[in-house]
């Protein structure tokens, strides 16, 4: 004869079903996602590493770098790290809006150069109103091939952001495209999951997760439940 549920019993395992779920979902939730209202405002050459990717003497060299470049020139450089995006949000959406955000006319963006870039994915993204100098295909090769590639095979993100810098600073002096490093020539197929394929993995795995946990619990509850003596 079946054990009817007793309604004080389903009520609590509802209950405690349910924060389960919450407390998952609330785990698991973006906390670590950048949006553009959470970076400061620049300073001049300003580098902005909230993901704490730089350590702190490339911070001070690429930070001097930069100064001599604004002081000889006057073009301003600015980077930014950020641990990563919001779920539907794209690293170029998200430097775009940053740029605007710091420089809302076409006079302001002239003479500046903003590059981002997310670690979590390593996605990486440059907006520049230099386009004279930083064309969309330079613009392209340095995110690509100088800043992400490193990244990709190594993680080395010291490197990846002082190549991408001294890269930034070459063409924005007027001098040649150095090109990107030698490691970028290399023929090598890329054996690392896209941003958006690791995103669609990770959405699968949770989901399948959180669908066990509200299945299992209830049903553990009630045979501990029914288990237990005097039942």
């Amino acid at each position: 004869m079946p054990i009817p549920f007793p309604p004080r019993f389903l009520r609590n395992a509802l209950i405690l079903c349910g924060a389960l779920i919450l407390s998952l979902t609330l785990w698991l939730s973006p906390a670590n996602a950048a949006t553009v209202d959470q970076i400061p405002s620049p300073t001049t050459n300003a580098i902005i590493d909230t993901a704490n990717l730089l350590s702190r003497i490339n911070t001070s060299n690429l930070n001097k770098s930069l100064e001599k470049l604004a002081d000889q020139t006057g073009q301003q450089v600015h980077f930014v790290t950020i641990d990563r995006l919001e779920y539907d949000d794209t690293i170029a959406a998200f430097s775009d809006r940053l740029f605007t955000q710091w420089f809302p006319t076409p006079e302001q963006q002239e003479n500046q150069t903003l590059l981002v870039l997310a670690s979590l994915t390593n996605q990486g993204a440059i907006q520049t109103g230099a386009s004279d100098l930083l064309t969309p295909e330079i613009s392209a090769s340095i995110t690509e091939d100088t800043l992400l590639l490193p990244l990709r095979r190594g993680g080395k993100y010291n490197q990846a952001l002082l190549d991408a810098g001294d890269r930034l600073i070459a063409i924005l002096s007027g001098q040649p495209d150095p090109g990107a490093p030698e490691i970028a020539a290399l023929d090598v197929e890329a054996t690392y999951a896209t941003a958006e394929e690791t995103d669609d993995r990770s959405a699968t795995v949770w989901v399948v997760v959180l669908l066990v946990v509200a299945t299992v619990v209830p049903m553990v509850t009630y045979f501990a439940y029914v288990g237990l003596p005097g039942r």
